[in-house]
């Protein structure tokens, strides 16, 4: 579905890893002949990974699959960024913000 959420992080992920549609397609297990046709028709919003494939792409590019999801820019930085915290960092973070949002 062009317009969605996933086609356009999809192809903001797979630029910023300095991928070309083929190399993250075969990466994630894709046939190498039809992996960049694959990946194109993903980013143009013709067909949609099932969540097997995307949690396969999610991994080449060291991101949630969550991510792909995200409506809006903050909430895919917060999600990207919240991924590359350490467990302990992240339990502090969800304890500052959960004060914030009771405080507000």
């Amino acid at each position: 579905m062009p317009g969605s959420p996933l086609c356009k992080r999809l192809k903001e992920a797979r630029k910023g890893a300095n991928l070309s549609q083929k190399q993250l397609g075969i990466a994630a297990g894709m046939d190498e002949f039809s992996a960049s046709a694959r990946m194109n028709h993903y980013e143009k919003g013709r067909h949609t990974p099932d969540y097997s494939m995307l949690n396969r792409i999610a991994k080449v590019l060291k991101l949630p699959a969550a991510y792909f999801y995200a409506e809006s820019d903050e909430m895919a930085s917060l999600i990207r960024l919240f991924h590359k915290l350490k467990k302990a960092d992240k339990i502090e973070l969800i304890k500052k913000l959960t004060a914030i949002v009771e405080s507000s």
